[in-house]
């Protein structure tokens, strides 16, 4: 990388420089910063200045330090599209790559719109709708968390910035499950956190890894008890114990608990946050309400989720009222509880019917629980390309994994049986060594 790119006098200046790059496409992902002191030289400032610039970078999410190996540029992570903002599928091709649920196991929002009132919310009034934090109160303490204050949030990323901003600064460390969503991993970029990666199996983060992880610096861990993403994890009863004693090693740290998928995950919640001083249960209603019903609930000790409060307080005040009334009328629903259940029983058995199929052609998978399938590969740019040839689309691992081995991310939240064996038939067709890869074209019967 050409040192004439970087210009300035200031910290300030040199790091809107650098900035302005990255927009142009002057500089990219992975390019590698000067040395602070080579770059103080060409530039002909101090080399305080050089590192208060990049220590601005730093905090925007757009460099990241890599010891020995300098400071990169992560522009790409943070400023590409996620996952799931794809542009319009061709005709015949499949979408698995979102991580949507199904639209028709979602509740119908017609009869739920027409008994929400619609009085207007008003300044000075509770921010939250205390019949909505009653019943995530009971939900809460029905799935074993000791429920403290209740907060309602944008969303179940809201919420851990939140939290984050209240307990962390930048520079400090979060141990973060590996593989896990990118969003989350953009989150700690643009506040400026390094993330640790725990490594994970079917049974959730292994407690060897989480010991590891547990070093010095680390001020936060983020871990999914259920239906994590992309692997589909599931803490089980015997997992969480190991994984309680090794969080007691760091008894000062926050633990953020993040559950997403919740009650259509298909397993059931064994909650790591008893006995914990600083901690957070997160609970999102997109995956079971819809995504555009951005309320998720949050309940913790008494400090976080006042810190909380009160920053809502003089920034956007509260949720809107009116999608707290929606979200409340749909999940409080006396049906609600069976179609829950039903939806559950859908999405196990859609993820469980392409587990099958790939196991029966040899092809390695995880997925215990929510609406994806994490499928290793060994090139990860090759078989999406290989796929989408073959009619389907799906999400390359690399923007999930820190450490973690290459993969693809399946979702199987509206996979039917026919489609689950084609789909299998082609991945075993890509990936399994020796394999005579079918040329390429449309899945069977598209377009």
């Amino acid at each position: 990388m050409s040192r004439n790119t970087i210009r300035g006098d200031s910290a300030a200046t040199i790091a809107a420089s650098v900035e302005r790059a990255l927009q142009a496409g002057t500089l990219g992902e992975r390019d590698r910063l000067p040395a602070i002191r080579d770059l103080a030289a060409s530039l002909r400032v101090s080399p305080v200045t050089v590192a208060a610039a990049y220590r601005l970078l730093h905090s925007r999410g757009l460099a990241v330090g890599r010891g020995r190996q300098g400071t990169r540029l992560r522009a790409a992570s943070v400023v590409a599209a996620p996952v799931g903002r794809m542009k319009k599928l061709d005709a015949g091709l499949v979408d698995l790559a979102t991580g949507n649920p199904d639209p028709t196991l979602l509740p119908p929002l017609n009869d739920a719109l027409r008994i929400v009132s619609m009085d207007h919310g008003l300044y000075g009034g509770p921010p939250e709708l205390p019949a909505l934090v009653a019943f995530a109160a009971g939900e809460f303490e029905a799935d074993g968390i000791s429920p403290g204050p209740v907060a309602v949030t944008s969303g179940a990323l809201d919420a851990v910035e939140r939290v984050l901003r209240e307990h962390v600064r930048t520079g400090d460390r979060v141990v973060v499950e590996d593989p896990t969503f990118p969003a989350l991993l953009d989150l700690l970029a643009s506040l400026g956190l390094t993330p640790v990666p725990c490594a994970l199996d079917d049974d959730g983060p292994r407690p060897d890894a989480l010991e590891r992880a547990l070093g010095p610096g680390v001020r936060a861990i983020v871990i999914t008890p259920r239906a994590q993403n992309p692997t589909g994890a599931a803490i089980s009863a015997r997992r969480a114990s190991d994984l309680t004693r090794a969080l007691r090693r760091r008894p000062d740290a926050l633990l953020i608990q993040l559950d997403d998928v919740s009650a259509v995950s298909g397993a059931p919640l064994v909650t790591l946050t008893h006995g914990r001083s600083q901690w957070a249960a997160v609970r999102s209603t997109s995956k079971f309400l819809g995504p555009d019903i951005r309320v998720a609930v949050m309940t913790g000790d008494a400090v976080t989720i006042a810190r909380v409060q009160r920053r809502q307080a003089v920034s956007d005040r509260w949720v809107s009222h009116l999608l707290q009334k929606l979200a409340l009328a749909l999940w409080s629903d006396p049906s609600c509880g069976r179609r829950l259940a039903r939806a559950a029983t859908i999405y196990a058995e859609r993820r469980n019917g392409l587990i099958e199929a790939l196991t029966a052609r040899g092809v390695a998978a995880s997925g215990r629980s929510g609406l994806n399938v994490w499928i290793p590969v060994r090139e990860e740019t090759a078989t999406v390309q290989a796929l989408a040839d073959c009619g389907w689309v799906v999400a390359a691992g690399e923007r999930f994994r820190i450490e973690s081995p290459p993969a693809i991310r399946v979702t199987t939240s509206a996979m039917g049986p026919a489609e689950a064996h084609q789909f299998a038939a082609d991945v075993a067709a890509t990936v399994l060594p020796g394999s005579t890869a079918r040329a390429p074209g449309r899945r069977a019967g598209a377009g």
